[in-house]
């Protein structure tokens, strides 16, 4: 009888923490215990990309590119994974080919053994650059197929798409459902449909914001998926992944090897209820982002969006507007072609969704991300806008239809020469590339200059995007 192995990927130190409290976790808090991660047995460890560059250096005054060096340290025996966003890295637009690859260079150089490369419209034309730097640079490329339901996110589309990245070269593929909307037979139905067009690992990422996750995992396991993402208990669970523990001790019990160390574990989840705890006595865990809401299953909207509206909202004094804004982002989803609520589009549509209450009038604010995203500046849309909704935003102008970063001018050098004195590193002009003014602010400070960050506007705090 074959061995019935699954492997478990551990997201508090990046998933975890950014769906459940806007990215805020130190690299303070994290590098005391991540020795003991190291001897836990998981797959791999989710230490970066997604919004932990950009929250280091706006909010937590912190290098990112040394606390990835701090964890690799700690961590020399278990693989590190970052999540990129394609051409977009882990910024909000999309960077020349240049950026990418040197990026790609930067991140393998200082510890990143696996990248889930994702694209927020699920254009493979998106991801082209960041896999081609990934095996230029010997890593591990997942590539990814973002999931959302709507008329044309059918089984047969998911897996066309799959055969698409297999060929393109995965080593791996990843079903992301952001938004905790994968519901067990839906999950049964398609792992299986996916393992019929390839025979790539197929590693699953759900969150519990709607309260069916450990079910969804399961099923998904039971159909034939390899790998899960979960988050260690005080992370875990609300908008956050399924509990390590809870799901290692089930999976074993049904005859699983997870090759994961449940006393090991029990000494990680006590150190990070510490940490948990700090957090929710300083008011920056909000204890409502610890609960499931089932309506998730009714507006999609992902855990790490829901933070994000909720600390938008927050500092908007409008927090009473919550439910309404809920109501309001699968009306601009659909609106917008029913893009993947992932980054950037779930910032894109949260902020649209949050000016359309507050301003009383629907598109009276129209964000310059969404206007270029009408513009095909982000790439296709999975279903077309109506006309005449584009043109109500955009009139006539020109629509982009090729791959967007065709039009992108190589940036690195010109950056580099830009930046001046403050170019120390090639990873201070990457952080310069990606955030022009809030990480030019950060280098200033970081090498003794006087200017210091600028506040940005409250209701714009998780959706910035730089051109």
């Amino acid at each position: 009888m074959t061995e019935k192995v699954i492997r478990i990927t551990e997201t508090v130190l990046r998933d975890a923490h950014q769906s459940l409290m806007a990215t805020r976790m130190s690299t303070a808090d994290m590098l005391p215990i991540i020795e003991k991660m190291n001897q836990a047995g998981y797959y791999a460890l989710e230490c970066w990309g997604g919004a932990t560059y950009d929250a280091a250096i706006r909010f937590l005054k912190e290098d990112p590119w040394e606390r990835l060096r701090e964890i690799r340290k700690k961590a020399p025996d278990t693989k590190l994974q970052m999540l990129l966003r394609g051409q977009n890295l882990i910024g909000y637009r999309h960077y020349a080919d240049d950026i990418v690859d040197k990026f790609v260079e930067k991140a393998v150089e200082n510890g990143i053994d696996i990248f889930r490369i994702f694209d927020a419209l699920n254009d493979p034309r998106n991801i082209q650059a960041s896999l081609d730097a990934v095996k230029k640079y010997g890593a591990h490329a997942q590539l990814t197929i973002c999931y959302t339901i709507s008329d044309v996110h059918t089984v047969d589309y998911y897996r066309t798409l799959t055969k698409e990245l297999t060929e393109m070269g995965a080593d791996s593929i990843c079903l992301k459902d952001m938004a905790g909307i994968l519901t067990p037979k839906v999950a049964r139905d398609l792992v299986r449909a996916i393992k019929e067009v390839s025979d790539l690992p197929l590693n699953i990422h759900t969150h519990s914001t709607s309260g069916i996750g450990q079910m969804t995992y399961l099923a998904a396991v039971e159909g034939g998926a390899n790998i899960i993402d979960c988050a260690i208990s005080p992370f875990a669970e609300g908008t956050s992944q399924p509990t390590t523990e809870s799901l290692t001790l089930a999976l074993e019990e049904l005859g699983y090897d997870t090759g994961l160390h449940v006393e090991i574990l029990e000494e990680i989840a006590d150190y990070f209820k510490i940490i948990r705890n700090k957090y929710l006595d300083s008011g920056v865990l909000d204890p409502k982002m610890l609960f499931s809401e089932p309506k998730a299953l009714i507006y999609q909207v992902p855990g790490g969006m829901l933070s994000n509206l909720n600390s938008q909202l927050k500092q908007a004094n409008a927090i009473d507007k919550y439910d309404d804004v809920l109501q309001e982002v699968p009306r601009v989803w659909k609106d917008l072609g029913f893009p993947p609520l992932v980054t950037p589009m779930s910032q894109m549509i949260g902020t649209q969704a949050v000016f359309n209450v507050l301003s009383g009038k629907r598109y009276q604010m129209v964000p310059t991300e969404v206007k270029d995203y009408l513009h095909g500046k982000y790439g296709k849309s999975p279903v077309p806008v109506a006309d005449d909704f584009r043109i109500s935003i955009i009139g006539n102008d020109e629509v982009m239809t090729d791959r967007p970063a065709n039009h992108l001018k190589p940036e690195f050098e010109q950056l580099k020469l830009e930046l001046g004195d403050l170019a120390k590193t090639d990873e201070d002009v990457l952080t310069y590339a990606l955030f022009p003014q809030v990480g030019k602010a950060y280098l200033q400070k970081k090498y003794g200059k006087k200017e210091s960050l600028t506040e940005e506007e409250p209701i714009r705090i998780q959706a910035r995007y730089h051109k």
